[in-house]
């Protein structure tokens, strides 16, 4: 069946709807899908908490995806610098390959620091009510200088890494996130415990 849904580009491309569709999908793998959107300072511990709540869910038997910042700049969008344009870019592109990801009945994990609420409000915006969690890795600047994994913080306070988020380029903390992990003074499994229940309590998995 094809549905008369135009590109905004291109009149003779049409979306094309299928008889398996997500109300399938998701019933089949007995859960709700949804994009939970880990957004924080880099060293937040956004990937770690992300990727540790994946391993529970699958422990559990639900059928999850987990987006990492860093891994989609190897592929999807390994043409993209770090300017304002290409960061833009680098989220809207995130937010389409999570709400297909979404489409196919998939609980989707993204771990990206994603400063600004513009762009975050455009990826909720591609996707239905409820469907979309933000969830805010809050760790004080303080702590997240001190795990620096990468070194990032050290290279930034030292001018060899210009307009760097939480040091010389704002970060746009969530204002009402559905999910707020304190994570400066909780431990991961306390992080993923609080996540788990939250997920419970919007019916996304049981």
């Amino acid at each position: 069946m094809t549905a008369i849904i135009q590109s905004q580009d291109n009149e003779n491309v049409v979306w094309h709807s299928h008889n398996i569709d997500k109300a399938y999908r998701s019933d089949q793998k007995k859960q709700k899908p949804c994009v939970m959107w880990f957004t924080g300072l880099s060293g937040a511990g956004k990937s770690t908490v992300a990727g540790a709540l994946e391993n529970r869910l699958a422990e559990l038997g639900y059928h999850t995806y987990l987006l990492d910042g860093d891994n989609v700049r190897h592929g999807l969008c390994r043409d993209l610098g770090f300017s304002s344009e290409d960061r833009r870019e680098n989220i809207r592109r995130i937010g389409e390959v999570a709400k297909l990801m979404a489409d196919a009945g998939l609980i989707v994990l993204t771990a990206f620091i994603s400063p600004h609420r513009e762009e975050r409000q455009l990826v909720r915006e591609l996707l239905p009510e409820g469907e979309f969690l933000e969830v805010f890795v809050d760790t004080p600047l303080g702590e997240c200088e001190k795990r620096d994994p990468k070194g990032l913080y050290k290279k930034a306070r030292a001018g060899e890494i210009k307009q760097f988020t939480g040091i010389d380029s704002e970060y746009q903390a969530p204002e009402h996130p559905e999910i707020h992990l304190q994570a400066g003074d909780k431990s991961v499994t306390e992080l993923v415990e609080l996540s788990l229940c939250s997920l419970k309590e919007r019916q996304i998995i049981r």
